[in-house]
């Protein structure tokens, strides 16, 4: 066993800054108060936070593979292990908008490497968003929510699997969402134009959140709050992308702290297959490439996140000046509280499922 002095922990909720970690075998056994060891014992001091396993829900690709190209159980381990090596511990393998038999082969895949890898569940994100927000997802095959995805999502559930489902609400017929959410389906709104009064319907039957606030959905306006004052205005979780691209750092701070109740931000990274790969990817037939950080098209469009929930956690307490409370709980308790998982705790856990961040004072 051996004794470990972090320069704090997080321990789900707050920041210790008294505590050290017994550590036996790669497992944390115990936490101790500083000053409650016998004396003699050598104590190693780590300049670093100790938290729960950062939790990604948003991940397309990793490693040189993006889901969609590669919907496979090898597609699946090497996305999750891409991710591990910068620092995520868990994620939702990310499947957008497709053919039905690719998002069933990714579903599919999921399903065989799930609670390996640190994969918990899959985030099918489409088809069945508004075409006049689409982003990258190609309209080819965005469609209305049928009974072939309601028979996926069935059987998926039946398997207990977690499922995050991204849906344009005012395309969803009444009790649509009421359905999935009492399958177990968590159900979020993004790639929308829905009005502040649909998503507000929305949320009644139970929508539990949104998908990369800001993005994909009509920016507020004074008379026509839309779905983005909905968002903010609710108790509902709000993933956001904190890239320096995707959402000024001056917004995703407003985003914070507008919310009417606090920790319902979800960090997301929305990463691609070049974090831990290659510089360039194919995406529907287009390449997409690295350019000053992030990632365009040919036509110099944003097409995707080029960063990881390490790097976003950084930037949240850096650039948006955010509590390292406040930004650890958006990529730890947040996400797993969206998502109706248990809690994790230091405690008990391996340390390939903890984070160790280099944080700002």
């Amino acid at each position: 066993m051996r004794w470990v002095k972090p320069r704090a922990v997080f321990d789900g909720d707050t920041l210790r800054e008294d505590l050290i970690v017994a550590i036996e075998q790669e497992i944390v056994t115990e936490l101790r108060e500083v000053g409650q060891l016998e004396p003699g014992i050598a104590v190693e001091a780590k300049d670093a936070v100790l938290a729960p396993g950062l939790f990604d829900i948003q991940v397309n690709g990793g490693g040189g593979v993006m889901l969609n190209n590669n919907p496979t159980r090898e597609g699946v381990r090497t996305i999750a292990q891409a991710h591990r090596s910068v620092g995520t511990a868990f994620v939702l393998p990310t499947v957008i908008t497709d053919r039905p038999d690719i998002i069933e082969s990714a579903a599919d895949a999921v399903l065989a490497e799930r609670n390996k890898n640190g994969v918990l569940g899959i985030h099918i994100e489409g088809p069945h968003i508004h075409p006049a927000q689409k982003g990258t997802h190609n309209p080819e095959f965005i469609r209305s929510f049928d009974a072939r995805t309601l028979t996926l999502l069935e059987r998926l559930r039946n398997h207990k699997l977690p499922v995050l489902l991204t849906i344009a609400p005012e395309l969803m017929e009444s009790g649509q969402i009421a359905k999935l959410v009492k399958m177990g389906v968590t159900v979020s709104a993004g790639h929308s134009t829905a009005s502040s009064e649909q998503t507000e319907l929305a949320l009644a039957e139970g929508l539990a959140g949104f998908t990369h606030l800001f993005n994909g959905m009509p920016q507020m306006a004074s008379r026509a709050p839309g779905i983005v004052a909905a968002a903010l205005n609710s108790a509902a979780f709000c993933g956001i992308i904190a890239d320096g691209h995707h959402v000024d750092d001056r917004m995703v701070e407003l985003a914070f702290r507008a919310r009417p109740k606090k920790d319902r931000m979800v960090l997301v990274s929305d990463a691609m297959s070049t974090i831990a790969g290659p510089d360039h990817f194919e995406l529907y037939g287009e390449t997409i490439h690295v350019e000053g950080g992030k990632l365009v098209n040919a036509q110099g469009s944003l097409a995707g996140a080029h960063t990881d929930l390490q790097s976003s956690v950084l930037r949240l307490v850096r650039n948006v000046r955010l509590s390292t409370c406040d930004a650890l709980n958006a990529a730890t308790t947040a996400p797993r509280q969206f998502m109706s998982l248990p809690l994790q705790s230091v405690q008990g856990s391996p340390l390939g499922e903890l984070s160790w961040l280099s944080l700002p004072r």
